[in-house]
Order: C-alpha cells, then sequence, then structure tokens
C-alpha cells in the first residue's frame, strides 16, 4: 500500500496568527517550493470561514490583486484543494468529527489564488469530496465560488455543483472594469450579467442570492455616478453588494476610498433596495486580507 498511496495534505511551510485571530496558513505540495499556496481561515463567533486557493499564481492580471502578479505556475488537484480543508480543519481542532458537533470550520469559500473557474473540472471534483455525506459532508450551500466573470460556466455553478457565487465585478462601467480586471474584454459586463441571471433560474433558494465584491479604489470606482451605474446593473437580480475597502500590498499602486466615501457608497445602494455592506479587513497585519494573498516564494524571489 504505501509503495502506491500516499496521504499527503501538503506540508505546512508557514503558519502566521494575526492579532485578530486570523490564520493565514502557506501550503507546499509534492516537496515542490513553486507549488506552494496561501490559504486563510478566519474565526467568528457565529462561524469560521476558510478561504481556499484553486491555482498556483493567476493568469487574470487583475491590477488591484496582490495574486496578478505572480504568474500562473499550475492548477491544484482536488485533492490539494480539499487538503488544505484537511490542514485548517485539524489545526480549528475539528477532528475527529463528533455527531452534532458544530464545525469550527464552517464555511469555505475559493476566494484564495487563483480563478477558480480555469480550474473547474478539479474545483468541481474536490466540492464532490467536500460535500459527500459519507465523507466531510460540508453543506453545499456553506460553499462559495468567487469568479472574476468566466460566463460561460457560471449557469453550470448552479446546475452541477448546487454552491454558493460570488462575483467579483468592481465596476459596472465596461471601460473601467476592462482597465482593471483585462477578463473583462473576453466576457464583458452583459454577457457576465446574463450568466448570472441564468444562475439565479437554476440555484436552489438557499443559495440562489448572488454576492457581488466590489473593492472600493480612491478616484477609481467610488463616485455616487458608480453608484448609480452599480444599482442599474444589479436592480433586476438576487444580489447582495459586499463592498471591500482596498488592502494595500508591497508596490500597489491603489488607495482605499476613504471611510466616509464607502459609507455614501454604501447608503446609496441601499436606498435603492439592494442588501449591500461594508466587510471588515480581517488579517491585513500578515497580509492575509481580500487581495493580498502570494505564494511566500514568489515574495522572497
Amino acid at each position: 500500500m504505501d509503495a502506491q498511496y500516499a496521504i499527503d495534505y501538503g506540508r505546512i511551510v508557514d503558519n502566521q496568527l494575526s492579532v485578530d485571530g486570523t490564520r493565514k496558513l502557506l501550503l507546499q505540495f509534492n516537496d515542490d517550493p513553486q507549488a506552494s499556496v496561501e490559504t486563510v481561515f478566519i474565526p467568528e463567533h457565529h462561524r469560521g470561514t476558510l478561504c481556499v486557493s484553486s491555482q498556483v499564481g493567476c493568469s487574470l492580471s487583475c491590477t488591484f490583486c496582490h495574486t496578478g502578479t505572480q504568474k500562473l505556475y499550475r492548477n491544484l488537484t482536488a485533492s490539494e484543494i480539499v487538503g488544505q480543508y484537511m490542514v485548517a480543519a485539524w489545526i480549528a481542532n475539528d477532528f475527529p468529527q463528533k455527531m452534532n458537533q458544530q464545525r469550527n470550520v464552517s464555511n469555505i469559500v475559493f476566494m484564495g489564488q487563483g480563478e477558480p473557474l480555469y480550474n473547474f473540472r478539479n474545483v468541481s471534483s474536490a466540492i464532490s469530496l467536500l460535500t459527500d455525506r459519507q465523507g466531510i459532508g460540508i453543506a453545499p450551500w456553506r460553499i462559495t465560488i468567487s469568479t472574476s466573470g468566466v460566463a460561460p460556466l457560471i449557469p453550470r455553478i448552479a446546475k452541477e455543483l448546487r454552491v454558493g457565487l460570488a462575483i467579483s465585478l468592481h465596476s459596472a462601467d465596461n471601460d473601467t472594469r476592462s482597465e482593471i480586471m483585462p477578463i473583462n474584454k473576453t466576457y464583458p459586463l452583459k454577457q457576465l450579467m446574463e450568466s448570472c441571471t441564468e444562475f439565479a433560474k437554476l440555484a436552489g433558494q438557499q443559495n440562489r442570492r448572488i454576492t457581488f465584491e466590489y473593492v472600493m479604489l480612491d478616484g477609481i470606482n467610488d463616485s455616487d455616478s458608480d453608484a448609480k451605474r452599480l444599482v442599474e446593473l444589479l436592480k433586476h437580480l438576487p444580489a447582495h453588494v459586499n463592498l471591500i475597502p482596498f488592502n494595500p500590498w508591497p508596490g500597489s499602486a491603489y488607495c482605499s476610498s476613504s471611510p466616509e466615501r464607502i459609507d455614501s457608497f454604501c447608503s446609496q445602494i441601499r436606498r435603492s433596495g439592494i442588501h449591500a455592506s461594508v466587510r471588515t479587513p480581517r488579517g491585513d497585519d500578515i497580509l492575509a486580507a481580500c487581495g493580498q494573498l502570494k505564494s511566500a516564494n514568489k515574495k522572497l524571489i
């Protein structure tokens, strides 16, 4: 058996704990220093969310994202994706599992390094393993895939995976979005919104509401007219807008919108009848917050 099979969840290369309790792990696979990814565990009073990576690096080059400065090395396998959960769950004392015991790692979001839908086959297999009732048994509605907008594959999230959907939107203007997110040149907003509409039709009641992530960049996408365009874009969808203060990283060219500007932007969206919230940064002191992840070996080159 040992000659043909191995149980390997990945080797912990680095383990950092933020002052707010957020934990960032750097995991290495197959003894390959280049095959390293970061995964982040965010504990809260009512749940614990694990942010997992789907690729080593990323090919999308979003200008506000630290991962976008790291070239794509390879897709993660299904076992490497699940391995991130297994390592985090062990650290969080979820094993051995007990009947009717609340999990410390209760939710999983594919919001780490990489574009999950560009690794659809392995992400799909990983979700099947994570949700298998004879195995880990996480409810599908506790898992969310975040995509930068690979429009043709979005309906398949509802049909085949039955998990939640988040869209990295960040602008409701095609020109601005194409500038900060080059994928918009391939799948512009009209096509993306059509796919989101299809997702909402196919999804179950527990996961049909779509989260639209919107990083607040000072002077780029945070004006009243930007908010108005966003409302117009989303008004026919079951939408929740999650505003994210920009988290700086070494070499980043942006500044976050001021708290007052973010509050005003949020209020404008809420007045239209669309749900909106402002994300509280977690783990920013260890570069574990949204948009800050990058494999440590790349940081040191």
